[in-house]
């Protein structure tokens, strides 16, 4: 006997724009199915949650286009688990901040503003002259695979010297794709580890935060003194499942 889960098409905020000719997001879309219980003993699954990778191991389950999982941009990846939320459990989502219950609707969440123009197609790379010091770099949106080795490298100076984070410096050099035309890797840490000025970094991650596409995640709640300020919607395996 033969069973068939519905799937839906999925729109990604890049629009695909910054995929190379032949990616299997290169469309702008990707295709899902729905939660069964299968991925319901994945959210469950302590090993994963110990590990950090049940969101990961959640959303490759789902995912039915064919696409190396490390291959997505981490914007896309967002727009992804709100789409995997949406269609496993609606798009009535609470959460608690400040011990108040806080409502989102899910579904009228919308894609950042971007750009367009600023593409282009195929090219995940961009040129941004450093105000500060006057140097070149070109830079590129991080994905999927980026944040996981990312992550790795930070785990691994901890354990070399355990207040030795450098989160932000490690997240710079797998960004940056070269400075003043060379695309060594060693240039490219020798300069961030040492010569990269503080408020040229940051006008650097300003950029990178312009020409990002992704999900809009804040929304609007009630601060302890009455106003109205904005907040990120958490995410994490209660999410998918409260009881998780």
């Amino acid at each position: 006997m033969e069973f068939k889960i519905p799937t839906e098409t999925v729109e990604l905020p890049s629009k695909g724009l910054l995929y190379p000719e032949g990616h299997p997001l290169a469309a702008g879309t990707i295709e899902m199915k729905y939660m069964t219980a299968k991925e319901e003993d994945i959210l469950s699954n302590q090993n994963y949650i110990k590990k950090g990778t049940v969101i990961e191991k959640l959303l490759q389950s789902l995912i039915v286009t064919e696409v190396e999982f490390n291959s997505i941009l981490i914007g896309d990846i967002d727009a992804i688990m709100v789409a995997a939320r949406v269609l496993s459990y609606g798009k009535d989502y609470k959460f608690t901040y400040l011990g108040n219950t806080v409502e989102v609707n899910l579904a009228a969440l919308g894609n950042k503003e971007i750009d367009e123009n600023l593409y282009t197609r195929g090219e995940n790379e961009f040129t941004f002259k450093l105000p500060k010091s006057g140097n070149e770099i070109t830079f590129r949106l991080l994905t999927q695979g980026d944040d996981k080795a990312i992550a790795r490298e930070i785990e691994g100076l901890k354990k070399i010297n355990k207040d030795n984070v450098a989160e932000v410096s490690t997240r710079l050099k797998y960004m940056i794709t070269s400075i003043n035309g060379s695309r060594d890797r060693a240039d490219v840490r020798k300069y961030v580890d040492g010569f990269m000025l503080a408020s040229d970094a940051r006008a650097l991650r300003e950029k990178y935060k312009r020409v990002s596409p992704g999900i809009d995640l804040s929304t609007e709640v009630e601060s302890l003194d009455g106003e109205q300020e904005v907040v990120d919607i958490p995410i994490g395996v209660t999410f998918f499942w409260p009881d998780a």
